[in-house]
């Protein structure tokens, strides 16, 4: 049996959070967002985090770290919360109709739709997005605006309905960490951000 057999029937085995992994995507885009999540998890009997591709081969990361996901497409579960992460990846995956349209349709029953950095291109393209009111990287906000979203700049994370963007790389965690925040309580998200000892301090940007 799957561990997420029966997840949605009475008595239920908890939140199921998928994570879109493609080629080329930025790979702390996904892992900061998998380390959060599956640290809650720990916390929280019942949920898992399931990185899901295309297909079941291995995903090689920008800078090539190789993944292998935990199901593809045709077997990933229904999900509870979605995040895209971005990447140079995602310049190619736009135009990839059969991706688009599983974030599409997945999206439709998920209780929060997330991403991070460049995964708003990819939401925007599969029609999550819409009129709402979105962020990404700092260096990307000219061509989504280009397209007509609304993008907010200066900001890690911007939250409208149950659409969750987040800025570059390092936001999706502090997005990440807000979300399980809503999903159960701040001081759940507060454990969760202590144990990771998850702290910024820039190096050239704090005191030593």
């Amino acid at each position: 049996m799957t561990p997420w057999a029966g997840r949605h029937t009475e008595g239920r085995m908890g939140l199921a959070f998928g994570i879109l992994i493609f080629d080329d995507m930025e790979e702390l885009d996904f892992a900061g967002p998998f380390e959060v999540f599956g640290m809650s998890a720990a916390r929280k009997p019942g949920d898992h985090v399931l990185l899901i591709a295309e297909r079941s081969q291995p995903v090689r990361g920008a800078h090539g770290l190789r993944v292998l996901p935990d199901c593809d497409f045709a077997s990933a579960p229904p999900l509870d919360v979605l995040l895209v992460p971005g990447g140079v990846g995602t310049r190619t995956q736009v135009s990839n109709p059969v991706l688009i349209e599983w974030i599409r349709k997945t999206a439709a029953s998920c209780r929060f739709v997330t991403s991070v950095c460049t995964g708003t291109l990819l939401l925007h393209e599969a029609g999550v997005v819409g009129e709402r009111r979105v962020t990404t990287h700092w260096g990307f906000v000219p061509k989504l605006r280009e397209r007509g979203v609304h993008v907010v700049e200066n900001v890690r994370y911007v939250r409208d309905g149950n659409l969750v963007t987040s800025a570059g790389v390092s936001a999706g965690i502090d997005m990440s960490l807000w979300l399980i925040g809503q999903l159960y309580d701040p001081d759940h998200a507060r454990a969760v951000q202590r144990h990771m000892e998850y702290d910024p301090a820039p190096p050239y940007a704090a005191e030593v």
